[in-house]
């Protein structure tokens, strides 16, 4: 049987992970031609998250856990995991219940029709009108500016071939774009639409930071188009000013005793440079960041535990089996 890999990451999720578990158990039921395995990664929960999902992989072999030492953010955590998965086709969903399992069997069909890549995109959602408008600007936004086309509405919900999986593997990057990783790829993918329901229980992770986060980090990754956009404006800008100072030069000249330059125009013009200066540094300064964050090539994980997983190099995994990897 074609073994399928479930990657889960979680971050205090103790109300959803059982859910979660029976939900997919039961796409798999219907699935009898597949087998599967399901791989959450815990970024260090303070709640009972840990527990529960201990508790499910001592009933079912299938479900496995890797427990980080901290809390590696929301970029770094699941692309490890997908990194130990050894499905034939990955697929990879949150805990927060917001991506739904239901949508399983119609990946893998994709994927047997010969898709090596098969997106859930969201194109609605039932979040408020104000954050659902937020995200489509966004998506909009980077999807002009990239370099390479990147699929709408979406998240990284989706199936990934095994290949897929190793280029990515190949590729080494410390802290990926994901969902511009699959598009800059290039395989032929199939999107499957799903309409993105309310969180029922718990909160969501997400905050102003890590959604500003995210958005430079895509920025960044795919796009010149900010750091060349500074270059221009400082031609555009340079050329207006010396536009403007000749045009005040000639009607000095010609209205010498009438014409008084005065305070004003010299401390708005200040500020306006000013604040245009301090705004470009700031783009400067998160390609700078971006180039540090990979030059430093820190692990993307550093685990504190590992349940029913071996550890690379081992054939067995026992739970409670733990060490330092990475």
């Amino acid at each position: 049987m074609k073994l399928i890999s479930i990657v889960t990451g979680c971050f205090n999720e103790e109300d959803n992970v059982d859910e979660l578990h029976a939900r997919i158990r039961a796409q798999f039921d219907g699935l009898p031609a597949y087998d599967y395995e399901h791989i959450f990664i815990d970024n260090a929960s303070t709640d009972a998250t840990v527990a529960r999902i201990k508790a499910l992989a001592a009933r079912d072999k299938r479900v496995k856990l890797i427990v980080n030492t901290r809390n590696f953010g929301h970029i770094r955590s699941p692309m490890h995991a997908l990194l130990q998965a050894r499905g034939d086709a990955v697929i990879a969903m949150a805990s927060d219940l917001q991506e739904p399992p239901e949508l399983i069997p119609a990946f893998i069909d994709q994927w047997e029709q010969g898709y090596r890549v098969v997106a859930g995109v969201k194109p609605s959602s039932q979040h408020t009108t104000a954050m659902s408008l937020l995200r489509r600007l966004f998506y909009a936004t980077i999807g002009r500016i990239s370099e390479t086309r990147l699929i709408p509405n979406f998240t990284g919900f989706g199936l990934y071939d095994r290949s897929v999986v190793e280029i990515i593997r190949q590729t080494d990057d410390p802290y990926p774009y994901f969902r511009g990783l699959i598009a800059d790829i290039g395989f032929a993918h199939a999107e499957i639409p799903f309409v993105q329901p309310h969180r029922v229980r718990g909160i969501s992770k997400n905050n102003f930071y890590t959604l500003y986060d995210m958005a430079i980090l895509g920025i960044t990754s795919h796009s010149k188009v900010p750091i060349r956009l500074a270059t221009m404006a400082g031609f555009g800008l340079s050329a207006l000013s010396l536009l403007v100072a000749i045009g005040y030069l000639v009607y000095k000249l010609i209205r010498w005793d009438q014409f008084s330059v005065g305070v004003a125009p010299v401390v708005i013009g200040f500020f306006f440079f000013a604040s245009v200066q301090l705004f470009f540094i700031g783009v400067l300064g998160e390609y700078i960041a971006a180039i540090h964050t990979q030059v430093m090539k820190r692990p993307l994980v550093v685990e504190k535990e590992r349940v029913n997983l071996p550890r690379p190099g081992d054939e067995k995994g026992n739970i409670g089996d733990a060490g330092l990897l990475n």
